[in-house]
């Protein structure tokens, strides 16, 4: 499994590494010693795992996952354990106490490895051929509103509606806003999981339970949350072409 080490202290990458050398199957692609440049190196390489501290400079380890689109695993590492809790509560994968103890880094390690090979087994019938830099339905994204924070795979949000500068994240019972704009959500959503249904909303199309003929040549969406939504005349087409409607 390919691994991004992100601490601000040379030490204690130094140290991480040394122990990493005891398991083979991780590879430690690259270290970072700010946010700044952890973001370019997890949008490049995809690593399949970030090990990062949450205390940094100018840009903490919560600040790096909101910017980022494509959210790897995160095992969090620090000193500081009053973090763990708000680590737990954004579902991150795992949380790692400075100083790391070996023991506790392998039952972590063997924990993400069942986790991974899980993971892949379900994503194998995924399409191939899709654009590897787009976001799909197997990928999970940092969601934060205020103090609130979450990681969320794709396939568990149903729609995200524009609100002025600011989109509404549906999933679960939980509809947070995040700063982003609806046509930059858009570039990165690959088409074979999500579609634009109007000017406001864009719907996971695996979300639909059923469809009907609605006013001025649009349709009408229910989703399986219960949730309706109309789709502009010029979308339906594109809709019906992509459902056999």
């Amino acid at each position: 499994m390919k691994a991004i080490i992100i601490d601000d202290e040379r030490l204690a990458r130094q140290e991480l590494k040394r122990l990493l050398v005891e398991f083979p199957e991780v590879n430690v692609i690259a270290e970072c010693h700010n946010a700044d440049q952890a973001i370019n190196k997890i949008e490049v390489l995809k690593p399949d795992v970030i090990f990062l501290d949450i205390q940094m400079p100018v840009k903490n380890g919560f600040d790096l996952l909101e910017e980022i689109s494509f959210v790897p695993q995160v095992i969090f590492t620090t000193a500081y354990d009053e973090y763990a809790i708000k680590a737990f509560e954004v579902n991150a994968f795992d949380y790692l106490l400075k100083p790391i103890e070996s023991e506790r880094l392998k039952l972590c390690l063997q924990k993400l490895s069942k986790n991974i090979q899980e993971e892949t087994a379900e994503n194998i019938s995924v399409n191939v051929e899709s654009n590897s830099s787009m976001l799909g339905s197997s990928d999970q994204v940092f969601v934060k509103d205020g103090d609130k924070c979450w990681f969320v795979k794709l396939n568990k949000i149903s729609a995200f509606e524009s609100e002025g500068n600011y989109v509404r994240v549906y999933f679960d019972n939980n509809k947070p806003l995040i700063l982003k704009s609806l046509n930059s959500l858009e570039k990165r959503l690959s088409s074979n999981d999500f579609f634009r249904a109007n000017r406001k909303f864009i719907i996971n199309l695996n979300w639909i339970d059923s469809m009907e003929n609605w006013f001025n040549g649009g349709l009408r969406v229910s989703l399986t949350d219960g949730r309706q939504i109309e789709i502009s005349r010029r979308q339906a087409a594109k809709l019906k072409d992509l459902k056999s409607f």
